[in-house]
């Protein structure tokens, strides 16, 4: 590299050295990066060992009840708690907003609750203290107030046509000044790209993911770099620089990503819970009644399953008839309530899908939606839980309803028949898959911030030529 340019992007740096207010707030935020990634972590461990601890609880309880019939223990149901990704620290996501726990019980599908949105102050909605927010809000707005004097500075004290008439090439400068506020740039983020390493590097975390979100982020802080110096060098005074970046700032990093969620949601309108719940309720009558002896469809799968025992009589049955009954309710009603997932888990996406539609324009949403996919904070990682849950929930269900069919005996069961307590340690537990993000999540926002500064990559040779005619 030109030893002129590495000369001008050190002089950047001692530019900043002596600037005590640009010094300490550079200063206060690597702190504040530092201190809020560690407090996220410590508060991600926190909220994991509790959720470890009440999901031990209430297995530990179910094990520990007494004999009973299955079907009450169907009823009894099963509390599943979701666990924190490793990366949850670096970015809560929407893990504050949506619940993180779940009651499973038969024949329904309950949502998730307990958000931490719902159990505290309304200033949690302006944002968490964690390395992700300080590091989408906070430095882009340092990084402004840096470098919008970095060319304009040189204009305004005369020391551009000085610079130009001893040899300095436009592009030279230019390069210069991207050098030493991408510099800056990335010292920023420093303290939050050591303690992912770390965690790389410890196995804790997963070495391609942890390389992928500093890719990402650094990218971000490049690109802020890299447009307020840009901005410097195309206007004369340092002051319209200000106020043209800080309105950049404010309409990508404040306006666009809090006005597009409400423009989406007007867009495609989810349907409320009671909505939801008088659909499924007439879907539930429509598929037949299991307590009906009359109900055509439970009366031709009595018809199926005497032919299956060879039998005539339930009675003759080597299972327990309502067994059987239950488990094909269970399915019914199952097949239901995935539908209508799918149904709202698509409105969602056409939400998603028109927020990041815009992330050409608001690299904030590109670098936000990368970060909640790597860290597993997301919607897709929430809708993921969910999935699994029901999944859990099913298997849960069934083989109680199984135990019925095969353990009560089919006749003379008497009037409150039981099985043995041991029977509830068979039932299969919860056993949560991390969630692993797809493709389709990290390269199309990996690409948006890529194409942001190869953009103000190709914008900085015309204004690098405009500079280097400054003496004409």
């Amino acid at each position: 590299m030109n030893v002129r340019v590495i000369r001008i992007g050190l002089e950047e740096w001692r530019s900043l050295a002596r600037n005590r207010a640009g010094l300490v707030a550079t200063l206060l935020l690597v702190a504040l990066v530092l201190v809020s990634a560690l407090v996220s972590f410590e508060r991600r461990a926190g909220i994991e060992a509790e959720r470890a601890h009440y999901q031990t609880l209430v297995d530990t309880d179910f094990d520990n009840q007494p004999a009973r019939h299955p079907h009450r223990m169907v009823h009894y149901g099963q509390f599943v708690f979701r666990p924190l990704s490793p990366l949850a620290f670096v970015d809560f996501g929407v893990d504050s907003f949506t619940g993180n726990t779940i009651f499973l019980e038969g024949h329904r599908q309950n949502s998730a609750n307990f958000s931490e949105a719902r159990q505290s102050s309304l200033l949690l909605r302006f944002g968490q203290l964690t390395p992700a927010f300080v590091l989408q809000t906070l430095a882009p707005l340092l990084l402004i107030f840096l470098a919008f004097t970095s060319v304009a500075r040189e204009r305004e004290r005369g020391t551009l046509r000085l610079l130009l008439a001893q040899g300095v090439s436009g592009p030279q400068l230019l390069i210069g000044k991207l050098l030493g506020h991408g510099g800056i740039a990335l010292a920023i983020g420093t303290p939050a790209f050591l303690l992912l390493g770390w965690l790389a590097a410890s196995a804790a975390a997963p070495a391609r993911i942890v390389v992928l979100l500093v890719i990402g982020y650094a990218a971000w802080l490049l690109l802020w770099a890299a447009l307020a110096v840009l901005v410097s060098a195309l206007v004369t005074r340092s002051r319209d620089a200000l106020v043209a970046l800080v309105g950049i700032w404010m309409v990508v990093v404040v306006l666009l990503p809090r006005a597009l969620p409400e423009v989406a949601a007007t867009r495609t309108v989810l349907p409320s819970k009671i909505e939801t719940e008088i659909t499924l309720h007439r879907a539930l009558k429509q598929i037949g009644d299991a307590h009906n002896p009359d109900d055509p469809y439970f009366a031709a799968f009595k018809a199926r399953a005497l032919a299956r025992y060879g039998v005539s009589r339930v009675e003759d049955m080597p299972v327990q008839y309502a067994g059987l009954v239950g488990m094909e309710g269970e399915r019914l009603t199952t097949g239901l309530y995935a539908k209508s997932a799918r149904a709202i888990e698509a409105r969602e996406g056409e939400q998603n899908d028109f927020v990041r539609a815009f992330g050409t324009i608001s690299p904030l949403i590109a670098v936000r939606q990368l970060s909640m996919a790597l860290t597993g904070t997301g919607l897709a990682a929430h809708q993921d839980f969910l999935n699994q849950a029901e999944a859990f929930r099913y298997r849960f269900v069934q083989a109680l309803n199984w135990m019925q069919a095969e353990k009560i005996p089919v006749v003379n069961a008497g009037e409150d028949p039981r099985v043995s307590a041991d029977n509830w340690k068979t039932i299969p537990r919860f056993q949560y898959r991390p969630f692993v993000p797809t493709s389709a999540m990290i390269w199309p926002n990996l690409l948006v911030l890529g194409g942001w500064l190869a953009g103000l990559g190709l914008l900085s040779v015309p204004i690098a030529r405009r500079l280097g005619k400054a003496t004409r």
